[in-house]
């Protein structure tokens, strides 16, 4: 049993064979620093239950912890006090010997017994593996420490100079320093360690994962700089540059379908990485601008008022008595009913007798837009669904040209002289105009140019 002074100790635990520098400013912590160097140097260090606690009670201090001795001793100007201190065993606090001025405690040193069993031996080898993996993981601790724990053969200083070097919480040195058994402390440290590896491993992998996504956006940043320096030496203006920007802002602003919008952007990002001048960068610029003159959202709203559809049908046109009625019969239906979807009205006549004519008088009487495509002549489906952008001089077929035409997605659209279409080796276009027509269908109608549905619902 020692009667020697305590000093505290914020935030770290002294093990064993452990020199430590400390920095001392509280007044009672001084004055036991200066009492132990009057009497032989020794001193207890143990840890604070509570780092924020300013003068504690004896209550608020562990009572296991390190006797140490005093190596160096050194005043700063500050007044604060820089002290060497060397742990030498564990010792556990019996009493509190009465003082005014700073701690002085009875402690009552613990032995470890050396366990030198079989079963010590492999734990003091799976320890030692088991560090070396964690020293490799964690580049804070120097390398040169690994041989330093080789040449250890004590499995109790084995333990006490590995959990040093831990990225460990307070609580849980805490424990380890209070167990009396070396092998208990080996298997708690195993422990501990393999957590540390597996929280180090995912941070390696995190890193890994963050230098990889760094290194490519550097690296296209760098492409791009290239890109634009080679286009300077090469006399290119900045007119293309401009373009980008413009287009850039068109997609930033124009409301598209999902699918539209995803493909546009995928688009202009290929655009970017090409050379202005290249073919390619002029087809992609145009399939870009094309998306983006669709009228994707763009509706007019419905004016329908019975009595002024009747008075714009009868000022545009004498009589055709049933065919008007058939018009005011569809108009009646779809004022009272908002969701229904777009019916085909079909005119059949002679040249002249005011079929085209007709459906302009009803886009003024509900007050839509007008679009007509002429279909006579025409032998090809791809004039109705357009061509493929692989092909030279591809573009939207009639349906998608004339609604861009119409600047609406809800224009009255007259297919006219329907019946003059013809069929050749290249197709039969009838047949593309059933996606065209059915109610079913025309709400998804994909254009072989855009490759992209579109609503003609």
């Amino acid at each position: 049993m020692k009667t020697v002074p305590l000093l505290p100790l914020r935030d770290i635990i002294v093990f064993p064979h452990m020199v430590v520098p400390l920095f001392v400013g509280r007044e009672k912590s001084v004055e036991a620093l200066e009492e132990a160097m009057n009497t032989g140097k020794d001193i207890f260090l143990s840890a604070q239950i509570n780092a924020k606690t300013n003068d504690p009670k004896p209550e608020d201090i562990y009572s296991v912890g390190t006797l140490g001795t005093i190596i160096q001793m050194l005043r700063l100007p500050d007044g604060t006090v820089k002290v060497l201190v060397e742990g030498r065993s564990r010792g556990r606090i019996k009493r509190y010997v009465s003082n005014q001025n700073y701690f002085m405690v009875e402690v009552e040193e613990i032995i470890s017994s050396p366990d030198l069993s079989l079963e010590g031996e492999a734990l003091m080898r799976s320890v030692k593996a088991t560090f070396e993996s964690y020293v490799k993981l964690n580049k804070r601790i120097p390398p040169e420490l690994l041989s330093n724990i080789s040449g250890i053969e004590d499995p109790a200083r084995l333990a006490d100079t590995i959990v040093a070097h831990l990225n460990l919480k307070l609580p849980e040195k805490q424990k380890i320093l209070e167990l009396e058994s070396p092998v208990e402390r080996l298997e708690k440290l195993y422990e501990l360690m393999q957590g540390e590896i597996e929280i180090l491993q995912v941070e390696k992998k995190i890193r890994g994962r963050v230098k990889k996504q760094m290194e490519k956006t550097q690296k296209e940043y760098y492409l791009n700089e290239q890109m634009q320096a080679i286009q300077k030496e090469l006399g290119e203006t900045d007119e293309f540059k401009n373009e980008n920007q413009e287009l850039e802002e068109k997609i930033k602003n124009k409301k598209l379908s999902a699918e539209a919008s995803k493909k546009v952007k995928k688009e202009f990002k290929k655009l970017k990485m090409m050379s202005p001048m290249s073919a390619e960068a002029t087809v992609v610029r145009n399939y870009i601008d094309w998306v983006l003159s669709l009228p994707w959202y763009e509706t007019t709203q419905d004016k329908i008022d019975l009595k002024e559809a009747q008075s714009v049908l009868d000022e545009d046109h004498y009589g055709l008595k049933k065919v008007k009625e058939r018009v005011l019969e569809y108009l009646a239906v779809q004022s009272l009913v908002d969701k229904m979807k777009g019916p085909v009205l079909c005119f059949v006549g002679p040249p002249g007798v005011g079929k085209t004519s007709l459906g302009k008088s009803i886009a003024r009487a509900i007050g839509r837009k007008f679009v007509r495509c002429s279909l006579g002549g025409v032998r090809d489906e791809a004039e109705i669904r357009g061509h493929r952008r692989t092909y030279i001089g591809a573009m939207p077929g009639k349906i998608i040209q004339s609604l861009k035409k119409a600047d609406s997605n809800n224009p009255v659209f007259l297919l006219d002289e329907i019946d003059k279409m013809s069929m050749d080796f290249r197709g039969d276009p009838s047949s593309a105009l059933l996606e065209v027509l059915d109610p079913e269908q025309n709400n998804s109608f994909n254009d072989h140019y855009l490759d992209l549905d579109y609503d003609l619902s």
